[in-house]
């Protein structure tokens, strides 16, 4: 008798547990695919601030030419995600460093090779960096591509290729542009998880991030018309718990030392965003008035 109620009662709680199982996030849905994408990227949390850690080396890419690398970047985003009427708001701001590839000093002036001069380094200081994510866009369904690799891991990946007119016309920064057109690839690979992504109680997900990005030359570096291209080759991850207070020391301190704001997250979405070849105009038109 006192086996067949325990046989019962096991049946019960194994049917108990069943019903309660953990659901699975299919990324084919979008609205899966988006709550994934923001534990990824941000926070389903919309008080908890992101940070994105990550750093590479810049090569030249020039026809003909063996390519070289020229500095080192060390970069972070800092980020909060907000549930906005079908979607998120992503507000940021985002620092890029340039380095010596010896002393692995922040750059202040280096030597270009390429013109035989030495050139004023412009870090990057791009406040805002805001995004909107939306179920339904006029480009349709929301929908970040994914793959399986296998072993209880997903990778989440965009390509974005930007085309659009200059900040910098040729005509007026002749030593900065060539091209009254901005090109430039974006290509982002997160890796994490499916665990994670599927677990309800994680708001945000750790993972690792690669970064590559293929642009005209830096308008600092004065390449004027010189064919070629810089090619980015980074590598970060996302900085779980502490946000800012977790970043390398140095970095950390250099930011705090010139652009404090740039520990926090931007309160307020607000646009356009800010670009390096924006921030680049804004500095050299300021010091022209």
């Amino acid at each position: 008798m006192q086996k067949t109620i325990f046989i019962l009662l096991l049946g019960i709680l194994i049917t108990s547990s069943a019903g309660h199982a953990q659901k699975s996030l299919n990324l084919a849905d979008p609205t899966d695919n988006m709550t994934a994408y923001i534990k990824m990227r941000g926070s389903l949390d919309p008080n908890e601030e992101v940070v994105y850690y990550w750093k590479g080396l810049i090569y030249s890419f020039i026809p003909g030419e063996r390519s070289v690398p020229l500095f080192e970047m060390e970069a972070y985003n800092i980020a909060i995600t907000k549930p906005v009427e079908g979607g998120y708001e992503m507000l940021t701001r985002e620092v890029a460093l340039y380095r010596d590839l010896k002393t692995g000093e922040y750059l202040e002036k280096w030597y270009n090779p390429f013109i035989k001069d030495t050139v004023e380094v412009i870090h990057v200081w791009n406040d805002p960096v805001n995004q909107k994510f939306m179920l339904k866009s006029p480009r349709g369904d929301w929908g970040i591509p994914y793959m399986d690799q296998g072993d209880g891991r997903v990778s989440m990946f965009s390509d974005i290729f930007l085309l659009y007119p200059s900040p910098l016309p040729k005509a007026e920064y002749p030593e900065n542009s060539r091209s009254d057109q901005y090109q430039a690839a974006e290509l982002f690979q997160f890796f994490m998880n499916k665990a994670d992504l599927d677990n309800p109680k994680k708001k945000s997900v750790y993972n690792e991030v690669g970064w590559t990005r293929i642009s005209d030359f830096l308008p600092w570096m004065r390449m004027a018309d010189k064919p070629g291209y810089l090619v980015y080759q980074c590598r970060g991850y996302k900085i779980m718990g502490g946000a800012f207070e977790k970043l390398p020391g140095k970095l950390k301190q250099y930011v705090l030392d010139r652009h404090p704001e740039y520990a926090k997250a931007p309160a307020t979405f607000i646009s356009p965003n800010m670009t390096s070849w924006r921030y680049f105009k804004k500095v050299l038109d300021e010091r022209k008035k």
